[in-house]
């Protein structure tokens, strides 16, 4: 693996932190950015930590163990956003639960009338028997997009006592 140099600052090259330019000190082999060079033990500490000890091995761990977390989650949400815009999704049979064409505001009147009885999102869907994502879906105005099925819209005409469907 190419190597970083101080360009040789000191006398021999070979006991000259590649690092820092101390030297005359005790090296140590440390991966640093990528590169693996011959460091002296303060800059060993910056050093990738390969496990094999260390005053920050356990922290080192932790802190990359949360950013691998961290970069799926990301991962999840971007994938998530990416399918939000597309146009059909496996799921609802139209052919067996049609969705009605409906009124411009339908989203808006959903959300509105479900705060006014007083239920979140959770207790809602548990109610009706449906998924919580299709009463998301549907808020957010983008039922067809979601796959929502017709008798998902017509259980919320009925418990929420609103026209979601055009005449």
């Amino acid at each position: 693996m190419a190597k970083y140099s101080t360009g040789g600052v000191g006398g021999d090259a070979s006991d000259v932190c590649e690092l820092c330019g101390a030297d005359g000190r005790s090296l140590e082999t440390a991966t640093v950015a990528g590169a693996e060079l011959e460091v002296c033990g303060e800059c060993a500490r910056h050093g990738e930590n390969d496990g094999s000890g260390g005053a920050d091995a356990g922290g080192d761990d932790d802190r990359e163990q949360e950013r691998r977390r961290n970069a799926a989650r990301n991962a999840a949400r971007m994938n998530d956003a990416r399918s939000v815009g597309t146009d059909f999704e496996e799921g609802t049979d139209y052919e067996d639960d049609p969705l009605p064409y409906l009124a411009a505001d339908y989203g808006e009147t959903v959300a509105a009338a479900r705060q006014e009885v007083g239920l979140q999102l959770d207790e809602l869907a548990a109610e009706l028997g449906v998924a919580e994502d299709d009463l998301v879906a549907v808020e957010q105005g983008r039922a067809a997009r979601a796959n929502v099925g017709g008798s998902v819209i017509e259980a919320l005409e009925g418990r929420l006592d609103v026209d979601l469907a055009e005449e």
